[in-house]
C-alpha cells in the first residue's frame, strides 16, 4: 500500500482540476471538488492495474504535503 499525493485546484469558472505530482500521465477534471477527487481515485485506480498488466513498474511516492497555518 503507498500513499501518493494529490493536488487540486479551482480554476477561475470554479471547476476543478487535479494532478499526482509522482505520476505525471495522471490529470483529472471535475466540476465540484468531490468529483475531481473521486475522479483522481478512479483514474489512480486505473493507471496502477495499466502497469500491472503492462509488467511496467510502479514508482514509489516522494512527494509529501504539509500545510501551515499562519495569520494573514
Amino acid at each position: 500500500m503507498a500513499n501518493y499525493t494529490a493536488i487540486f485546484e479551482q480554476a477561475e469558472d470554479g471547476t476543478w482540476g487535479g494532478y499526482f505530482p509522482d505520476l505525471a500521465t495522471i490529470l483529472v477534471n471535475g466540476s465540484t471538488l468531490e468529483e475531481v477527487q473521486e475522479n483522481a481515485r478512479t483514474g489512480l485506480e486505473l493507471w496502477m492495474e495499466d502497469r500491472k498488466e503492462q509488467g511496467l513498474p510502479i514508482p514509489a511516492p516522494v512527494t509529501f504535503v504539509a500545510a501551515f497555518e499562519v495569520a494573514a
